[in-house]
């Protein structure tokens, strides 16, 4: 597994310790105290070598009491949980590039064009349902595209009616 940044060595750390050990292990004393402090939602994203993703999971507004845990969370999940793929093994580790995403806060859109799905992930609403789609994704090039993408992963068919929310993020390697 490969990255840079601390927030993704601690993510890498995470996952392969659990991937190999299958134990979730304690939030080190020694991240940055930043991680102890700062709540907000985050995703961890897995990519194979050759660039196509291999999982992603992440959650919108903080859930536990600092990011750290977040991290910790969502890179198990990622490698472990997402429901588009089997579990990482052992033997995928080291081909795997790691990506933390910090999100911002949510802000509800009134119109369309404070979009830029360059720029801005979104989340559509209806009723229970919710659809999450991170910023500057291949393939997803327009306000259009983004918003029907997000609306079919949440089940959301047709005109019903929709909340969109937007947020930014800061992508991490």
């Amino acid at each position: 597994m490969f990255g840079e940044h601390p927030y993704v060595k601690w993510a890498i750390k995470v996952i392969e310790n659990y991937i190999k050990n299958g134990i979730k292990i304690n939030i080190d004393n020694n991240l940055p105290e930043e991680l102890f402090i700062r709540k907000a939602g985050c995703f961890v994203t897995l990519h194979n070598s050759d660039g196509s993703l291999r999982g992603c999971i992440g959650t919108i507004e903080p859930v536990y009491e600092n990011l750290a845990k977040e991290i910790r969370e969502n890179a198990i999940s990622a490698a472990t949980t997402d429901p588009r793929f089997p579990a990482v093994s052992i033997n995928e580790l080291e081909d795997i590039q790691v990506t933390v995403d910090i999100l911002s806060q949510l802000e509800y859109v009134e119109d369309t064009e404070e979009l830029d799905p360059s720029y801005y992930g979104i989340v559509v609403e209806s009723g229970w349902r919710r659809g999450v789609l991170l910023p500057d994704l291949e393939g997803i090039d327009s306000i259009e595209k983004q918003i029907k993408v997000a609306k079919m992963k949440a089940g959301i068919y047709g005109n019903e009616p929709l909340d969109i929310y937007k947020f930014s993020v800061e992508r991490l390697y």
